[in-house]
C-alpha cells in the first residue's frame, strides 16, 4: 500500500481515539505526511516485515511497531527500524 495513504489513514483513524502505528519504506514520505505514530523499514518495498520465512526478523519488526504505541510524547514519532530491534 502506498506509504503516503497509510500514514493518511493512520492519522484519520488517530482522530477517532484509536492509536495506530504506520510500517513505512520511504522515510522522506513519512516526514512529510508526518503519521501519528511509523517505524520506516529499509526493506524493499513488498517485504514490511523483512525477508519471506524469517520468522525471528519478522517478530522482531512487529515488536518494533507495537512498542511504538506505548511510547509517550509530542507527536508525530518516526522511527527507524534499529540493530537493536533485530537483535531482541
Amino acid at each position: 500500500m502506498c506509504n503516503q495513504t497509510v500514514s493518511l489513514v493512520g492519522a484519520a483513524i488517530e482522530r477517532l481515539g484509536i492509536p495506530t502505528v504506520a510500517i513505512v519504506f520511504l522515510r522522506e514520505v513519512a516526514e512529510k505526511v508526518r503519521p501519528p505514530r511509523a517505524l520506516w523499514v529499509p526493506y524493499p518495498h513488498g517485504y514490511a516485515l523483512g525477508a519471506p520465512n524469517d520468522a525471528p526478523l519478522q517478530r522482531a519488526v512487529l515488536r518494533a511497531a507495537l512498542q511504538l504505541l506505548g511510547e509517550e510524547g509530542p507527536g508525530p514519532a518516526l522511527r527507524d527500524l534499529t540493530l537493536e530491534d533485530i537483535a531482541r
